[in-house]
């Protein structure tokens, strides 16, 4: 059974390492999906992202602050969380797709990224970076 599908999700661990969840990629919804199990808190968020954060951050060329934040809460200028929810992204908006779940993109799709090769993350407790890795 491969890694990553609804049963045999991706574990992974935020940035400062304080807390686990689990991943996957739901290929069934239209547009795809990536699904991310936070303890009872389910966050979804087009699977598009992945490639789409990858080419950013490409074109950025360097180390990029995460930025990670609430939907409620603004995301800092130039961070991938402000990438993420921005009017001149690729899907000209919010990545993550659940009504008052749509951010925390800078916190739980860097290590899905680190994972699967694409990007590296820094691991402090604060104030976490990434930078692309070349495919």
């Amino acid at each position: 059974m491969p890694e990553g599908t609804k049963d045999m999700p991706w574990s992974l661990t935020t940035p400062p390492g304080s807390s686990s969840f689990t991943i996957y990629r739901d290929e069934t919804a239209e547009p795809a999906q990536l699904v991310c199990q936070v303890g009872s808190t389910k966050l979804t968020y087009l699977a598009r992202v992945i490639d789409d954060l990858h080419a950013w951050l490409v074109a950025q060329g360097d180390w990029v602050d995460l930025g990670a934040a609430d939907e409620q809460k603004d995301a800092k200028p130039g961070t991938v969380e402000a990438w993420a929810r921005a009017d001149d992204n690729p899907v000209g908006g919010w990545y993550g797709l659940k009504k008052g779940y749509r951010g925390r993109v800078g916190m739980y799709i860097p290590p899905l990224m680190e994972h699967l090769g694409l990007a590296e993350v820094t691991h402090e407790a604060r104030n976490n970076k990434m930078r692309a890795k070349s495919v």
